[in-house]
């Protein structure tokens, strides 16, 4: 909301001067529990009846504003290109290359084949190979072949057969997350389509553990993992196994450790059920093993002789591990690994000669094997922050477990643990050219929130450009805070180029995830979600106030949820931003969970709320919904990305609110919707796509930052 048409027509400095796309509004008035409230841009919103949405089949009207949105993002970001593609040049310059120890006895699956991925010839692209002890290597997949005259590829679910005759993996080559799956049979090198389409690629296939059939789930019409399916792999027809009603669960599907079971596991963010199929039975109905409650949650495997549960059951909030004496017995569990409040459980990975769970203490990683006598030995870190991922699905006889180490400086290596002892030693690594780790300053520090809680910070700086003393730098923000997903500070080629530019790069790991368990988590949630923008606004003003950066040169990031949360953040204080950058944000929380027709709003209400049943869920949501709460006040640069064929969080979300970020904001600054009209929720795979959307964003970043005194002066604030 400019005062004047004059200063309305003045481009903010820094900035050209372009006409801007002018959404036109239209009422659109809800009534919903007592509430009223005027959606005057629904009409941005199209479902086609069938089909994938395209620029070509969307109605008239709309098609021409997301053009013209398409075309003014194009045209504002010109001048930045050589930035864009500077930043591009410093990513891509470290090109990835794997280095294996020698004579590191890897984890073998029973046939003697180790089963690896390394970077393809063409960057951003993985090759999945296999080596026998013989000395025989095998390609299995290489992604960049695969990806060859598709405009999207992304693949997920890489797998081998028990027998290990075939090899398996899930693709998506449209940008719609609906995938076909794909088979190598490795004795004759041919490759078939298995799955041709609408399969679900994320936990939603595995082979049987006689290697005779896949087991593979299905998507609705509304992208729901509904269905389980049975394949036989030697060709024949194609056997519903079980279907799901109920839309607030989602489906997985996998082998227990020793190739018991295939394991059917229901569950939403407060409720599982697990359905089993015995190995020796594998084409009879999933018998289940404890019925859905709500708020109990559990999943199923096995080890020592019988099942293990890692479960919140009986109060134990941060999980624990209890042990059962067979499948279906009637026997109460007992513990096994018992719950620590504020120490959550987050996997478990049982072997013959251990069980070995990851588990989070005082927000960092660690392993802990368990041995069948009792006996446990801890294998823990000493960095201020990283991250341990442990695969599942390692061979049950092995007599190591493979575990994967990060930093946000330090690339990806893989540690092989004794089982017997717990010694580690490293397998391979990752390795980047011209990359020098030691050049980099990884701290980790705690904001004090408005409640006295404190929050996590993961700070990325050059140790040559960090200041001493310390100097205010340029910043940039991120955080998630959702679902209880921690924000992982992993290995990152983006964070590193925004710091090789002599600028801070940090995570602020807000309520909502879970990096300090299971009361982390909710106090994210529902009527207390406002607390995860507020954590934010306490970091931002945590690293200003100790002098890291100043408003000025402060620019937030979040992808998904974490837009949810930057941009919450920024309608509360517009005035701690230089630039505010949300990739495919959740930013029409209101109307999105006003939605019953939505894939996923029967699924995340026990996170949000529903608004179309509960008062009191629905005015919380009204008072921090980003596209709700835009105001008059003088918001820095904003720039939204989308996807057309996102059935997550749609293109109109974002298109919305800078629709109405340009109707009441007092300044001048740009609010730019980046749409991408072949992807979905997710960028493709391919090494065009990520880095040179990073590259694109923190040139924007760059300039949000060096414009903004400009700004200020420019707007008064």
């Amino acid at each position: 909301m400019i005062a004047n048409r004059a200063e309305a027509d003045k481009p903010a400095p820094g900035w050209p001067m372009l006409a801007v796309p002018q959404a036109p509004r239209e009422d659109h008035v809800i009534e919903q529990l007592g509430r009223i409230r005027n959606d005057e841009f629904a009409w941005m919103k199209f479902v086609p009846a069938t089909g994938t949405r395209t620029m070509e089949n969307l109605p008239p009207r709309l098609g021409q504003h997301l053009q013209a949105e398409r075309n003014y993002a194009q045209q504002l970001l010109q001048p930045l290109a050589a930035s864009a593609q500077a930043f591009y040049k410093a990513m891509a310059a470290h090109v990835r290359s794997v280095e294996q120890a020698p004579a590191a006895a890897s984890a073998r699956a029973p046939g003697g084949w180790s089963y690896s991925v390394e970077p393809s010839a063409a960057l951003g692209h993985k090759r999945f190979v296999r080596r026998h002890a013989d000395g025989r290597v095998q390609a299995l997949v290489d992604e960049a072949e695969r990806a060859a005259g598709h405009a999207y590829y992304r693949a997920a679910e890489h797998q081998a057969s028990p027998d290990e005759r075939y090899f398996i993996w899930a693709e998506d080559v449209i940008g719609n997350d609906r995938h076909r799956i794909c088979m190598l049979d490795t004795q004759t090198g041919s490759t078939r389509v298995l799955v041709p389409e609408d399969a679900f690629g994320y936990g939603g296939l595995v082979f049987s553990p006689s290697s005779q059939h896949v087991f593979w789930i299905w998507r609705d019409a509304h992208s729901r993992p509904s269905r389980l399916y049975r394949t036989p792999v030697a060709g024949g027809s194609t056997e519903l196994v079980y279907e799901e009603h109920d839309p607030a669960l989602f489906m997985k599907v996998a082998r227990t450790a020793a190739n018991g079971y295939v394991a059917v596991t229901l569950f939403g963010p407060d409720t599982s059920e697990v359905r089993l199929i015995a190995a020796d039975a594998e084409c009879a109905p999933p018998r289940i093993l404890r019925e859905r409650e709500r708020g109990i949650r559990y999943e199923i495997n096995e080890w020592d002789g019988g099942l293990i549960a890692l479960t919140n059951v009986d109060g134990a909030s941060d999980r624990q591990i209890l042990r059962m004496e067979s499948a279906f017995a009637s026997a109460a569990p007992e513990p096994l690994v018992p719950h620590r409040h504020g120490v959550p459980i987050i996997a478990m990975q049982p072997f013959a000669a251990a069980l070995v769970r990851l588990e989070r203490v005082d927000g960092l990683h660690r392993v802990v094997l368990l041995r069948p006598d009792g006996h446990e030995m801890v294998i823990a870190f000493t960095e201020p922050s990283y991250v341990l991922e442990m695969p599942l699905a390692q061979p049950w006889d092995a007599t190591h477990v493979r575990i994967s180490h990060q930093t946000l400086a330090q690339p990806l290596r893989w540690l092989q643990v004794r089982l017997s002892d717990g010694q580690v030693s490293e397998v391979e690594r990752e390795s980047y050219s011209g990359l020098d780790s030691d050049r980099y300053l990884v701290e980790r520090m705690h904001a004090v929130a408005d409640d006295g809680q404190l929050v996590p910070i993961t700070l990325l700086s050059r140790k040559d450009r960090a200041g001493s003393p310390l100097q205010p730098l340029p910043l940039l923000l991120t955080g998630y805070g959702a679902y209880g997903i921690a924000y992982e500070p992993g290995f990152s080629l983006p964070a590193l180029a925004w710091a090789d530019a002599g600028y801070r790069y940090a995570i602020a790991h807000v309520r909502g995830g879970s990096e300090k368990g299971y009361d982390w988590y909710q106090g994210g949630c529902r009527e207390d979600k406002r607390n995860s923008m507020s954590d934010f606004l306490a970091c931002a003003q945590h690293l200003q106030r100790m002098g890291y950066s100043t408003p000025e040169q402060t620019v937030s990031h979040g992808v998904s949820a974490g837009g949810l949360l930057v941009c919450g953040a920024a309608n509360m204080r517009p005035d701690l931003w230089a630039g505010v950058m949300a990739q495919v944000p959740f930013v029409d929380m209101l109307n999105t969970m006003s939605d019953a027709g939505h894939p996923l709003v029967p699924l995340l209400r026990p996170d949000w709320g529903d608004p179309l049943a509960d008062q009191n869920a629905y005015d919380a949501m009204a008072a921090i919904s980003p596209y709700e709460n835009v105001r008059a006040a003088a918001y820095p640069p904003v720039l939204c990305t989308a996807g057309l064929k996102d059935d997550r969080v749609p293109y109109w979300e974002p298109a919305k609110l800078l629709a109405n970020i340009r109707r009441y904001s007092t300044s001048n600054a740009p609010a730019l919707l980046l749409l991408n009209p072949d992807s979905g929720h997710q960028e493709s795979d391919q090494p065009q796509s990520v880095l040179q959307q990073a590259a694109q964003l923190w040139a924007f970043a760059e300039h949000c930052i060096r414009t903004a005194g400009a700004a200020d002066k420019h707007t008064g604030r």
